[in-house]
């Protein structure tokens, strides 16, 4: 090969690597987001009757990676926190057990850090998100996995959605009890999430 065909050559694979590098840039951006609205529903049983408490004072703060066309193609970061004492349910009493579980008075939040993520398309604007982070509740740190659907609407707003089982023993937290002990909860929680997010 001549000298002229080899430095054509080479030019010709430096475009395309230059191509290659900066062709993420142009088809995806990261964009920050944060929560517009941000409810928790813990649901769990009891010796007496199923119970929830619900709050509605929750936030997060996201970074999506979204594509050209719209799309969601990554999440990069994610922190939530709730209130503890947010939680509410038709029972101060009980509220007042679960804030004394949840040793509110030393541990004001509970949080939620994501540390890696991967996401799947479902439909045209649909898509599974499976996380992996730290979840705190009570002052003790678990790394778990919680798996959401987001739902990317038409204003470019992001709805999350999705729920986590939890066992109360596993965050030290000793399942509340009233009426000197004759009504006790079940150790099995689950805790449900609905999030609206907006870019900033």
């Amino acid at each position: 090969m001549r000298s002229e065909e080899l430095l054509g050559t080479s030019k010709f694979f430096v475009i395309v690597l230059l191509a290659f590098t900066y062709l993420p840039t142009f088809l995806f951006a990261q964009t920050n987001y944060q929560s517009s609205s941000a409810n928790v529903t813990i649901s769990g049983t009891s010796s007496l009757h199923d119970w929830t408490e619900k709050s509605a004072k929750g936030s997060a703060a996201a970074t999506f990676v979204i594509s050209s066309d719209h799309k969601i193609t990554g999440l990069s970061a994610l922190s939530f926190s709730v209130p503890a004492k947010s939680l509410k349910s038709e029972h101060s009493g009980m509220d007042n057990n679960t804030y004394k579980a949840l040793k509110t008075d030393k541990h004001a939040n509970i949080t939620y850090t994501v540390s890696s993520a991967t996401v799947e398309p479902v439909n045209a604007n649909t898509f599974t998100i499976k996380t992996k982070g730290k979840l705190s509740i009570a002052g003790t740190i678990q790394e778990t996995d919680v798996v959401g659907t987001a739902k990317l609407n038409g204003d470019r707003s992001i709805t999350v959605t999705g729920s986590k089982k939890i066992k109360m023993t596993d965050y030290k937290v000793t399942p509340p009890t009233a009426m000197l002990g004759t009504i006790k909860t079940g150790n099995d929680l689950t805790i449900s999430y609905d999030l609206k997010l907006t870019s900033k």
